[in-house]
């Protein structure tokens, strides 16, 4: 009896640890600034989207970020420009809106969001460059 309750256990573990592992890849990674920064190098052509005021994205922002306003009108309809099958980076200035726009777009069949954890305070505390420029339009990714 002891040996089929051992081996139901067993199967049990398995059959867990399937399944989470397949959730895992799905999940929304949350980076520390310098963690964020390697993953950006790691994956150059992935979008990087500033979800501040443009007010705020002006005063500095990202090398290559995008400004996609979470507060603002049109959110969605640019963050339906992007390929949901890519990886795309998220961030804020401290990380509550980057972490509702990083749901929202899970929600809307995003894989691979990677937010900032703190927001661009703790890009600039761990002293990583920033820009007042202007970013390219595409930045490189893919529109579907």
């Amino acid at each position: 009896m002891t040996k089929y309750l051992n081996i139901g256990l067993a199967v049990l573990l398995i059959l867990f640890n399937s399944c989470t592992n397949g959730q895992t890849q799905n999940t929304t990674t949350n980076l520390s600034a310098t963690e964020f920064d390697r993953k950006i190098k790691e994956l150059p052509t992935a979008p990087i989207i500033d979800v501040r005021t443009p007010v705020e994205f002006s005063n500095g922002h990202l090398i290559n970020a995008l400004n996609f306003d979470w507060n603002g009108t049109d959110f969605e309809k640019q963050t339906a420009q992007l390929d949901k099958s890519k990886p795309v980076f998220v961030y804020c200035l401290s990380g509550g809106r980057s972490s509702s726009a990083a749901s929202k777009m899970r929600s809307e069949g995003f894989k691979q969001v990677y937010e900032l954890s703190g927001g661009i305070m703790k890009w600039r505390g761990a002293n990583l460059p920033e820009t007042t420029e202007n970013s390219k339009e595409t930045n490189g990714w893919t529109k579907q």
